[in-house]
């Protein structure tokens, strides 16, 4: 049941998960914050083009989200998630050489297909492993691999700039895609599909009790399915444009440095370091739809300090408040998933609310840098992003209780 009777195998897997997000998710996707300001200026970008590459990557991600079942079903989570992550190490090298707005557009589409792909197998991976009451925290510490590459980012990519002079953001996207390819390996080396590939069970199940209930045992009505993606859609369409556009927003409206800025998305990491197992423990143990609400409305608050015209130091609020509990919510959906459905049919629940997910992700960059570059600032989609995670929470407590 334990490896050296001490630590179950499948604490590896959160950690192996974890690294997962980093490079998958984190690195993958959440650089783009600190490398667009750079990489805009080089190629001569306006913000409606920044915008449309940021959707690009999430265009991407929504059509390997239609994938991810088949994919997982056919060679396994350990075989999909190591594919999908060589392929964001691949393109992330590309992109350091791309001359253009196309080229770019295009390779950052198929990283977001390689980030969707690594993603969704490994949260869904987490359902074979553990049992219901620590799912939410098992989930809450592997969404913390984005919080580590924000930090990482934060710190190394303007270093990285500077030293490769007008080409520096070349440079960062080369170095940050071999670390995602060394992650690849270590995938494919650690991951199991299963506790009973090593004559184990799932962490916290009773005496030999599989993780929660087979999907016949579960009825898991398509109105409750849909009513959890239409929570996770508010989400996606709020919670990326504070992503994407507040180091754009710090550096070309507040006339900060890019070292600056990276300082502020620093922060951003590591609040973001407890968002997941705190939030993800919280809905164990006082409810997820409950849960849930809370972390919108922290998330409201942050996105309409960004958006009023606050003098910098007041920034620092909206920093915190969305690092506190940015990576609170996949946690919880990807627990949720399984409550529902059952462990067996966690994945394909998962992936059908990622996919309308992905569709918020779509709309919502897009939407702030038309609105950006119309208006000339970024506040009226800051304000819209708080508007939406409002609507996210009202509809999180109208969520029904899964059955236990």
């Amino acid at each position: 049941m334990t490896l050296g009777r001490r630590v179950h195998y499948g604490w590896f897997i959160v950690g192996c998960g974890t690294l997962c997000l980093l490079a998958g998710l984190g690195m993958g996707r959440f650089a783009i914050g600190m490398l667009l300001p750079a990489m805009g200026h080089d190629l001569g970008l306006g913000y409606d083009q920044m915008g449309y590459i940021s959707t690009g990557n999430f265009v991407g991600y929504l059509v390997a989200v239609l994938l991810c079942g088949p994919l997982n079903a056919r060679f396994g989570g350990r075989r999909t998630i190591t594919s999908a992550l060589l392929l964001v190490g691949g393109t992330m090298l590309a992109i350091g050489q791309a001359r253009g707005f196309f080229t770019v557009l295009v390779l950052y589409t198929i990283t977001g297909m390689g980030s969707a792909a690594a993603n969704v197998p490994m949260m869904a991976l987490l359902a074979q492993w553990f049992s219901h009451r620590l799912r939410g925290r098992a989930a809450g510490f592997v969404v913390i691999g984005s919080g580590f590459a924000i930090v990482l980012s934060g710190w190394l990519v303007p270093r990285l700039n500077a030293w490769g002079g007008a080409g520096g953001w070349r440079l960062s996207w080369q170095v940050l895609g071999g670390l995602v390819l060394a992650v690849a390996a270590c995938c494919a080396l650690v991951l199991r599909n299963r506790p009973a590939e090593l004559g184990l069970t799932p962490v916290g199940s009773e005496a030999g009790a599989a993780a929660g209930l087979p999907a016949a045992d579960r009825n898991c009505p398509p109105r409750t399915i849909w009513h959890l993606g239409a929570v996770y859609f508010f989400f996606g369409a709020s919670y990326v444009v504070y992503a994407t556009f507040i180091v754009t927003a710090l550096v070309q409206e507040r006339g900060l440095s890019e070292v600056a800025a990276g300082r502020f998305w620093s922060v951003v990491g590591a609040f973001s370091l407890l968002s997941g197992p705190v939030f993800g423990s919280l809905s164990d143990r006082f409810g997820r739809r409950e849960t849930l609400a809370l972390v919108f409305a922290i998330q409201s608050l942050a996105y309409l300090l960004a958006a009023l015209p606050l003098p910098l130091s007041l920034l620092w609020g909206s920093i915190v408040c969305y690092g506190l509990v940015v990576w609170s919510i996949p946690s919880i959906m990807a627990a949720l998933s399984a409550d529902y459905a059952g462990a067996q049919r966690a994945g394909h629940v998962f992936g059908f609310i990622t996919f309308i997910f992905a569709w918020g992700q779509i709309s919502g960059p897009a939407l702030a840098g038309w609105m950006a570059e119309r208006l000339g600032s970024f506040s009226g989609s800051f304000f819209l992003a708080s508007t939406l995670a409002v609507a996210g929470a009202l509809l999180a407590l109208r969520l029904p209780r899964p059955e236990r």
